[in-house]
């Protein structure tokens, strides 16, 4: 059975240099981190580095930037499902992008099933939260390879959650195209993107495919919800749009998604 045994993290000393406004609004920006004396400049975005600190990926996105796109993925979904009369419990979810398992966290109703591209996170998972998934997967899913889809077409994955995760270098399009086909026609899908990927100037791809998933008939789409994510740091409020539907079918193969295409690989799986 899953469970929750997160520790009590130390506490970090955070600082922010001042940075140009195109570097925030890139994500590109840097923090320092005091440790023993000694100053750290950390990418935003430098994982690894990150993780192998305990609690400093809360502390600095969830407490001091204020991120609410677990809770708020976690409570679409659970809405969806109340409103659909499915049950969570019968769910079998994979966490596309599961880092150190803050969703897989607040998933653990369900049986879930975590999958990151990094070591890193799969450490930090298991250092911090040890009962949040049934199974952590390390995979680059541009390129899953026939064994790792077969192992999680096992798990008969009828869910799909990929919570701030797409963009910024961390899931690309095609991980995401591979990860969707690999659950089940009639699976629940949430995800979200931040709200200039979807914009008609995107060049990140994102745009591309929420337009391939509307525009197939891929995702029957139940909610759609432009919401605060966080905020950057200088202030500001981040928007994201949040998706919540069903999956109808694949996506198609597509070679402008990059990567090697998984679609297709297990044809006629469907819920009941």
């Amino acid at each position: 059975m899953h469970g929750t045994t997160e520790s009590a993290a130390p506490r970090h000393a955070i600082s922010f240099p001042p940075v140009e406004p195109e570097t925030v609004r890139a994500e590109q920006w840097t923090f320092d981190l005091m440790e023993d004396g000694v100053r750290t400049s950390i990418r935003a975005h430098d994982y690894p580095e990150i993780f192998r600190r305990p609690g400093l990926y809360e502390q600095l996105f969830h407490e001091r930037l204020r991120c609410a796109s677990p809770r708020t993925a976690r409570d679409a979904l659970l809405s969806e499902l109340r409103d659909h009369g499915a049950d969570i419990h019968a769910l079998r979810v994979l966490d596309l992008g599961a880092g150190n398992g803050m969703v897989g966290e607040l998933l653990t109703a369900a049986r879930v099933v975590g999958l990151d591209i990094s070591e890193a996170a799969r450490d930090a998972c298991v250092r911090d939260r040890p009962h949040a998934y049934d199974a952590y997967y390390v995979a680059d899913m541009t390129d899953p390879g026939e064994d790792l889809l077969k192992q999680l077409d096992q798990w008969g994955l009828d869910a799909l959650v990929c919570v701030s995760a797409l963009g910024f270098g961390d899931i690309p399009v095609a991980a995401f195209v591979n990860a969707y086909n690999v659950v089940a026609d009639g699976a629940w899908v949430v995800f979200n993107v931040k709200e200039t990927f979807v914009a008609d100037d995107d060049r990140t791809g994102f745009a591309r495919l929420v337009s391939g998933i509307m525009g197939s008939g891929a995702l029957r789409v139940h909610r759609m919800e432009r919401y605060r994510h966080r905020y950057s740091i200088d202030g500001e409020p981040l928007f994201y749009y949040l998706f919540v539907g069903r999956k109808v079918h694949d996506l198609p193969l597509d070679p402008g998604w990059g990567g090697h295409a998984a679609g297709g690989a297990f044809p006629g799986r469907t819920l009941p």
